[in-house]
């Protein structure tokens, strides 16, 4: 899947409020997530680094101890088992992630619902 069109991609309804298309490779996965205005995205944690764009909107982004209000064009790095939290403000938000490794539980969803080319 080395061209990507994420209109054809559907989206899964990750939380309320919060649809994520997940398409990945071998070691890096990417992770394009609308969010609708107040919808949030818990504290929580992974073992897998993050990295992200915010595209469109405005978020309040916590990461480990540290709340910003970010705007488009901001750009974070999350380290792995860091405790980070985003909720979408004064309207939708859109967001670039980038995991590595490949998120398995994400990798499991996105292979439910994407036929494979063959």
């Amino acid at each position: 899947m080395p061209f990507i069109d994420i209109a054809k991609i559907p989206a899964l309804e990750l939380l309320p409020g919060c649809r994520l298309r997940t398409p990945y490779g071998k070691n890096i996965m990417m992770s394009y997530l609308e969010m609708e205005a107040g919808a949030e995205v818990p504290l929580h944690h992974h073992p897998h680094e993050q990295a992200g764009m915010l595209l469109q909107g405005k978020l309040e982004l916590t990461i480990g101890d540290e709340t910003r209000l970010v705007e488009a064009g901001s750009m974070f790095i999350i380290p792995p088992n860091t405790p980070h939290r985003a909720r979408a403000v004064a309207g939708n938000a859109l967001v670039l992630d980038i995991f590595s490794p490949v998120r398995e539980d994400y990798a499991e969803m996105f292979n439910k619902h994407v036929p494979v080319d063959g």
